[in-house]
């Protein structure tokens, strides 16, 4: 009766000291990097990026979150979903871009990897 009190104390102990070495686990950063170019291929500094997701559902219910955000020097939009993703949630979105500078905008679509850094070019065009 020992011996299986003895054994069963210790798949007990061991298995809490798997699950509480996974549950540890920190989730990396999932960002999305938007690179505005124009038609010649240059990249288009202080250009304002807007991604935003459609909805899928019937009847169509209005998707509230709209990220925007104004290229860097580089031509670069950078945005963090970080607070979007939870750790074991399989994807995060596929969401349109929109940008625009003056008269030239273009549009395109990216998806969401968690955990990953996703990368997209837009094409703006007067």
């Amino acid at each position: 009766m020992k011996r299986y009190i003895y054994f069963a104390s210790v798949i007990v102990f061991l298995s809490c000291l798997v699950f509480t070495f996974d549950s540890c686990r920190k989730k990396a950063d999932t960002i999305a990097k938007i690179t505005v170019k124009d038609t010649a291929n240059m990249v288009v500094p202080g250009a304002r990026v807007i991604l935003y997701g459609t909805s899928t559902t019937d009847p169509i219910q209005p998707v509230i979150r709209r990220d925007t955000q104004m290229t860097n020097s580089n031509g670069v939009a950078v945005f963090n979903y970080n607070d979007v993703y939870q750790l074991g949630q399989a994807g995060v979105a596929v969401l349109n871009i929109s940008a625009k500078k003056e008269s030239m905008n273009g549009s395109g679509m990216i998806k969401i990897t968690e955990e990953k850094e996703n990368d997209a070019t837009v094409l703006i065009q007067p």
